[in-house]
């Protein structure tokens, strides 16, 4: 009797959760009814300063019985030093048109820089026209409003942070290197890591010296000709010195290569749009008189997830 009871309370309680189970429950369905939810693919996009490119974020919607028709992008930038935020406007409305029930609706939204500061104000004043003018840390919030058949709006609570930063800063493998001592090559440290910072909008941080840690040097990259200028100062502008010598570069610093060729073909960046394998490519010394000449050449393969 005991073992009978259980099995028509059982029955019972079951009836009970499925005949509450229908297209009108959201609750239950993952709002099969209403609709209008965002599902965003792209949670954080780098954005790449000097770069000029056309920049994209994906979503999508699941078409329940009441469809999503389009997808509103609002816009706000937030200046990194200051935590000041600009108004929000719209960036783009993007069109649905696959509208059937029970199926997902993909989208993509493009953006440029002169689309991503157009309307926006920060303290009264309009973001700058060249992107030179941001700072690392600053970012735009990207926010997705669903528009339903129905004529209703959703906010969604899910964001895309487009942040600023620089393309080469990253965690490098070293692939090729070598040290060159007073004219006798000596070795290398082929196998190791390097860490690039940024250090702004166009500075670059280079951490360590072959085998020296404790050393550092300062670059910049063009973006049209891909060339790499190392630094001859440091950021409060003084001398750079290397080991406790200054610093020799391709194009500064103090006295001449005696080994290694050094010019735009020998310190160089070699962008990967296709893997992100990015390559960078030094050549960098320091100087303790004629025929004293320390000198290093390097080659980085940037890491990748």
């Amino acid at each position: 009797m005991k073992t009978l009871k259980k099995l028509i309370l059982t029955l019972f309680v079951s009836t009970m959760i499925f005949s509450c189970i229908d297209d009108d429950n959201d609750e239950l369905t993952g709002n099969a009814a209403l609709g209008g939810l965002v599902d965003v693919g792209n949670p954080l996009i780098s954005y790449v300063v000097g770069s000029g490119n056309t920049y994209s974020a994906a979503g999508a919607v699941f078409q329940a019985n009441v469809q999503t028709t389009e997808v509103k992008v609002y816009n706000t930038f937030t200046d990194n030093m200051s935590g000041s935020s600009s108004n929000r406007v719209l960036l783009k409305t993007i069109p649905i048109s696959n509208t059937a029930v029970g199926t997902t609706a993909n989208f993509t939204v493009t953006f440029t820089y002169e689309e991503l500061i157009a309307g926006l104000t920060l303290n009264g004043s309009p973001l700058p026209d060249n992107d030179g003018g941001l700072n690392i840390g600053d970012f735009w919030t990207l926010e997705y409003e669903a528009v339903t058949s129905e004529g209703k709006t959703h906010n969604n609570s899910n964001v895309t942070k487009v942040a600023v930063g620089t393309r080469y800063a990253g965690i490098y493998s070293v692939v090729d290197s070598a040290y060159w001592n007073s004219g006798s090559l000596l070795g290398n440290w082929t196998g190791g890591d390097r860490v690039i910072e940024s250090v702004d909008a166009t500075i670059y941080r280079h951490a360590g010296l072959a085998y020296w840690d404790d050393n550092e040097f300062f670059f910049t990259v063009d973006n049209d000709t891909n060339v790499i200028t190392v630094l001859d100062k440091d950021l409060e502008d003084g001398d750079l010195l290397l080991n406790g010598s200054p610093v020799m570069t391709c194009t500064g610093g103090t006295g001449s290569f005696e080994v290694l060729t050094c010019d735009g073909t020998t310190s160089r960046a070699i962008p990967d749009d296709v893997t992100g394998k990015d390559v960078l490519e030094f050549t960098v010394g320091y100087f303790r008189g004629v025929g004293a000449t320390r000198e290093f050449f390097e080659r980085l393969e940037k890491q990748v997830d």
